[in-house]
């Protein structure tokens, strides 16, 4: 009687922890030794008619080395010999009754005890960024930092945190954030409106003007040319450190004309708001806060700031038809012989209104900028040349060009309508350079303007996603 007890006792052991070895094995990565699955522990576990003493009661022999594997594989190999000599003491010694108990006692024991199941790993929640019809579809997404709504969520508080400067006094005007300089109401850009920087002018923490006009953070996760109004910005650059959005926050926190700080402080204040640890241990599985982690969820935001719902993307998904002026201004827009824009802002088949190239576009004869695309470059092609923006949302994106010198959108068509200067480093598509502009008619100036207006993505600028927590 205690052998059939002992033989179903050991059947429903080694069935049980076989599974857990098996799962065990496949949350550790590693297969079972080949012990295991030999014929001699088949034919042991299997095998009870048999008469001879090594496999008449050999249903521990299994049970005993699944259990080792199951609890700590890593000492199973030790423990093999130690093993081999108990076995031959339990076969020839103890009777079947005590066999059978010491078994019982044994799963009562590992039932009692089992250790819990290993924490699942760490896992964010993939974030999948909605392309607008007809947009690019080749990302400007680094492999090591993969679009995840947790990060992006960090991101926004990070992008909207006043004292990423490393500043924990009271003083406003000592605090700097990236949205201190990009405000959503102003197409993520700095605005004429802003009122600690009047005119659109900006300058850093250590009182040093920045060097060139701030630019709009929209649509950037399309550009793969380079960020920056000359370019540096960019995969090929040899410098590691400036090759991608996470780099430019990096070189925003360091930059006397920005914030003028260090990672250590920035690091330092982050580590006093209590709201960061939860959302760190979120986007990055522990509360621990680093610079490059900090960089990665800012960079993470700002790829999701994607604008393609103004009235323009409408009329091309044929949601709504354009006015008469509009449809003008579109025409002219769109050809050279009118006011000829298209070459470096696209179009109907460009629908980010930029080529995200670079450009001398006649705004003056002579160049003394050491921060224009030849010093990116060394090319004398590129002297004078800047990375045409985006119009997008320009109605609301001044002051323009890449020093801020035009106030008003009017005066931008003044400029090129009338006002273009040839210079040696002029750009070939600047076909009106020769005659010194477009020279469009008022009421042809008014339709142009019209048609800049459908560029205005009125839900962009006001999407509680991208506003301040």
């Amino acid at each position: 009687m205690w052998a059939k007890i002992e033989k179903k006792l050991g059947t429903f052991l080694i069935c049980y922890f076989n599974v857990k070895k098996i799962g065990f094995a496949e949350r550790e990565g590693f297969e079972p030794p080949e012990a295991f699955t030999s014929t001699v522990f088949k034919t042991a576990a299997i095998d009870h008619s048999a008469t001879s003493p090594p496999q008449k009661y050999t249903y521990f022999i299994p049970f005993f080395f699944y259990t080792i594997f199951f609890y700590n594989y890593n000492i199973l190999i030790y423990l093999q010999v130690i093993c081999n000599c108990f076995i031959s003491f339990y076969m020839t010694t103890i009777t079947p009754i005590f066999r059978t108990l010491f078994l019982i006692i044994i799963a009562i024991l590992l039932f009692s005890c089992e250790p819990k199941p290993p924490k699942d790993s760490f896992k964010t929640t993939p974030y999948e960024l909605q392309i607008p019809k007809y947009f690019p579809t080749h990302l400007n997404i680094p492999t090591d930092n993969p679009l995840t709504v947790e990060g992006i969520e960090l991101g926004r508080h990070l992008f909207y945190e006043e004292r990423l400067c490393g500043y924990l006094g009271n003083d406003p005007d000592l605090m700097m954030g990236c949205a201190t300089c990009h405000l959503q109401s102003n197409n993520f850009s700095v605005g004429m409106n802003h009122p600690r920087f009047p005119n659109g002018k900006t300058f850093g923490l250590a009182g040093d003007s920045t060097p060139h006009n701030t630019m709009s953070l929209m649509n950037l996760v399309f550009n793969r040319e380079g960020y920056m109004w000359n370019g540096l910005i960019h995969e090929s650059n040899p410098n590691y450190t400036q090759r991608n959005l996470e780099d430019i926050v990096l070189m925003t926190i360091l930059a006397p004309h920005e914030m003028n700080s260090t990672p250590e402080k920035t690091v330092y204040a982050l580590k006093q708001n209590p709201k960061y640890p939860p959302l760190f241990i979120k986007a990055f599985g522990t509360e621990e806060i680093t610079i490059e982690r900090v960089q990665k969820a800012i960079a993470q935001f700002i790829r999701t700031l994607v604008s393609g719902n103004s009235k323009f993307d409408r009329y091309l998904r044929k949601e709504e038809k354009l006015s008469d002026a509009e449809m003008r201004g579109f025409i002219l827009f769109s050809t050279e012989e009118g006011a000829d824009c298209f070459h470096c802002h696209g179009g109907d088949g460009t629908p980010l209104f930029t080529t995200n190239l670079f450009y001398n576009n006649a705004l003056s004869t002579f160049h003394t900028d050491p921060h224009d695309r030849y010093a990116v470059t060394g090319n004398q092609f590129d002297i004078g040349a800047y990375r045409a923006p985006s119009l997008r949302n320009i109605m609301v994106s001044a002051p323009y060009m890449h020093d801020g010198r035009f106030k008003t959108i009017d005066e931008v068509l003044e400029f090129y309508n009338f006002g273009l200067q040839q210079s040696p480093h002029v750009h070939p598509l600047m076909h009106k350079v020769e005659q010194g502009g477009a020279y469009l008619t008022p009421p042809q100036i008014e339709d142009l303007k019209t048609f800049l207006n459908t560029l205005s993505d009125n839900e962009f600028l006001s999407n509680p996603k991208f506003a301040k927590p």
